[in-house]
């Protein structure tokens, strides 16, 4: 348990520059503690802090336009996959979405002789799924920041405009839980405040290095996370 608690605090630390991994980080720790839609749902407590927490500390930063363009679709997506949790089989969802943070970052980074660029009008598909995603197996972030980057360059606005998207998803899926599987959450509320504590101490932490590191680096170390949690999904499907 402690060694899960490091984990959350560390993994919350990592994850502000990123503006996402929290989830692809944790999920596979607190399995090891408990079955699935426990895991998912506890992990979800602790997501919903700590984006509360980077919502709150980077709120002056926050590009409302693009959360308006993305919002509505985030939360819609998110809401539908969190009601069909445990009905639908995650497995072919996540090869899917493995093969997409594969081969799409690599299209966007050949762009100057593939000519490739995401459509601007493709973001309501990005929000969509993300939220989705999100709401069926908890892994919402690749996706979000795989359209979210491209639109958003500067470090603090993409961050902070990160993690507020990122709770409205909480938000929406959370209720769903409780609705459906309520002993998933109410039967782990010790795990979840330790887990939860650890992640909103480890923001602090996160913001320091957001505020020490160039955008560009960021931006270098998000297309990496993307491919690599690409590879990670794959793996997760076959597996």
């Amino acid at each position: 348990m402690a060694l899960i608690a490091v984990s959350s605090f560390i993994a919350a630390a990592l994850t502000v520059p990123a503006g996402f991994g929290l989830s692809t980080i944790l999920t596979p720790l607190v399995l090891l503690i408990m079955p699935p839609h426990e895991a998912i749902a506890v992990v979800a407590l602790v997501h919903a802090a700590h984006n509360g927490a980077k919502t709150i500390s980077m709120w002056e930063s926050i590009e409302f336009s693009a959360f308006r363009r993305y919002g509505t679709w985030l939360v819609a997506g998110s809401i539908l996959g969190a009601s069909l949790q445990g009905m639908v089989p995650q497995r072919p969802l996540l090869g899917l979405m493995g093969v997409f943070l594969v081969i799409l970052p690599v299209l966007t980074l050949s762009e100057t002789w593939t000519g490739y660029r995401i459509p601007e009008a493709n973001d309501r598909i990005g929000g969509f799924g993300s939220g989705f995603m999100g709401g069926l197996s908890g892994h919402q972030g690749a996706i979000r920041a795989m359209f979210l980057s491209r639109r958003l360059p500067e470090k603090m606005g993409y961050a902070a405009t990160a993690s507020i998207l990122a709770l409205c998803v909480d938000l929406a899926r959370i209720p769903v839980y409780l609705m459906f599987r309520p002993d998933a959450i109410i039967g782990e509320v010790g795990i979840s405040l330790v887990l939860v504590i650890s992640a909103i101490l480890g923001v602090r932490l996160g913001k320091k290095w957001l505020e020490s590191l160039k955008s560009a680096f960021i931006h270098n170390c998000v297309t990496l996370g993307i491919i690599l949690s690409g590879f990670y999904y794959l793996y997760a499907a076959v597996n």
